[in-house]
């Protein structure tokens, strides 16, 4: 991949690595795993100490949907309580890790499959604060998030998340925040504290979803929709899906997946992360 002049500067700052930063997809489900300390956030937090300390984060949450493609570019995000419902406590968690203005343009540059806006008004949705304050709570890395364009297909995603590889070779690590079976409607609420339930659709998903990023079928994967009914259970809307094709259009040849979280709840959701890395 050519280096741009105004990511050159980049490289300037963030020295060339011999290795690149792993990618992750969480599962991350109910915002209160960001203030609960559970088996799930327990894990994001080991996490943080077992891969090298990044020179920042960017994270493609499944709750910023937008028309075109955005990346926050504010120096002090905001704490975005985007839900409703839940105790008091969650709603007053700041989370005050600091933006990356520079790193927001230079990602920009680097994206040519479409224009990409530069975004003052968005902040840190609950895909991202709820995973990153367990992994880095001295809120001490900057934080990027990188807008979906929910107008766009699958393979869209797919390929422009390709173009970031550069990132992860300066200390970047990128990280998709959704769940890989993700059906609200179908939720089973009397479930909600049984530690592992999942209707017989969503576990054959998972494992099918699971055999398909260890093969690396991505045609497969950005193509989920053709897999049959269990799949459309499974995904009746793509915002949550979609961070894992990020994740795997970022996957190099010699890299390999293991699974972390992996369980399915309530019946119709399954925590099923992913961690890719090399062999």
């Amino acid at each position: 991949m050519a280096v741009s002049g105004s990511f050159k500067s980049f490289t300037d700052s963030l020295p060339l690595q011999d290795e690149r930063m792993p990618l992750l997809f969480i599962g991350h489900g109910s915002p209160m795993n960001g203030i609960e300390d559970n088996e799930f956030s327990n894990r994001w937090k080991q996490m943080g100490t077992e891969i090298p300390v990044p020179k920042a984060v960017l994270v493609i949450s499944a709750h910023w949907l937008t028309r075109g493609t955005h990346i926050t570019a504010m120096p002090e995000p905001k704490t975005i309580h985007d839900f409703g419902g839940f105790p008091q406590a969650l709603y007053e968690v700041d989370y005050p890790a600091p933006g990356d203005p520079q790193l927001a343009f230079e990602t920009k540059q680097l994206i040519t499959k479409t224009d990409v806006g530069l975004d003052h008004d968005w902040g840190l949705d609950h895909g991202t604060w709820t995973v990153v304050r367990h992994m880095y709570p001295q809120a001490q890395v900057p934080v990027v998030q990188l807008s979906i364009d929910y107008h766009k297909p699958a393979n869209y995603h797919y390929e422009l998340a390709s173009e970031l590889s550069a990132l992860r070779r300066k200390g970047v690590l990128i990280i998709g925040s959704g769940n890989m079976v993700h059906n609200l409607r179908m939720v089973d609420w009397t479930k909600v504290n049984e530690p592992d339930f999942g209707y017989d659709w969503a576990v054959e998903m998972n494992e099918v979803f699971k055999t398909k990023i260890l093969n690396q079928d991505h045609p497969g994967l950005i193509n989920y929709d053709s897999i049959g009914t269990a799949a459309r259970y499974a995904i009746p809307t793509p915002d949550h899906y979609y961070p894992l094709l990020y994740i795997l259009g970022l996957q190099e040849k010699d890299e390999h997946a293991e699974f972390f979280n992996d369980k399915a709840i309530m019946g119709s959701l399954t925590m099923t992360s992913v961690k890719i890395n090399k062999d």
